[in-house]
């Protein structure tokens, strides 16, 4: 989660998809240039060891728009993860 969120923060679309899973993958990504991400706070998760092939990170990610005012917001998501040839990989959000 914290590798995904810095990609997100570096604007790495390449990194997004290759860790996404092939289920759920878009076939393109367009992030927001606007969009600048200014901290992460992972709130809990569930699974996600070496014992498990599923997981969840709930998390709540901050950002600033740089137009206008810079408005400030926060994309708040349980996300769900799992293994996918022995790497894990964003499904989407956990239902």
């Amino acid at each position: 989660m914290r590798s995904r969120y810095s990609a997100f923060a570096t604007g790495d679309a390449g990194y997004l998809l290759r860790t996404w899973s092939t289920r759920t993958r878009p076939a393109v990504l367009r992030l927001d240039p606007e969009t600048r991400w200014t901290g992460l706070d992972i709130l809990g998760g569930t699974g996600g060891t070496a014992f498990h092939a599923e997981g969840t990170v709930e998390f709540r990610a901050h950002y600033r728009l740089a137009g206008g005012a810079g408005a400030a917001g926060e994309q708040h998501e349980n996300s769900a993860f799992a293994r996918e040839d022995g790497q894990w990989v964003y499904v989407g959000e956990a239902g």
